[in-house]
């Protein structure tokens, strides 16, 4: 078993954008940026990981990643 790894702040701070300016340009709240960010968040839309995407000029791979925990 593993877990998913969420690395918007480093796509964040890759583009030197804040969280309030992508927020802006996506048409999420804050809060719901931030759930994800912190790795809070159960799931992912795909419309959300596209806007998300198209904004930051990366690949879904840039966003997530997978963790496997050792056993």
């Amino acid at each position: 078993m593993g877990k998913i790894i969420v690395n918007l702040d480093v796509m964040l701070a890759k583009r030197r954008m804040t969280l309030t300016e992508l927020s802006e340009r996506v048409g999420m709240t804050i809060t719901n940026l931030s759930i994800l960010k912190t790795g809070k968040a159960k799931a992912v839309r795909f419309s959300t990981l596209e806007a998300l995407c198209g904004e930051l000029d990366c690949q879904p791979g840039d966003l997530l990643e997978y963790i496997r925990e050792k056993e």
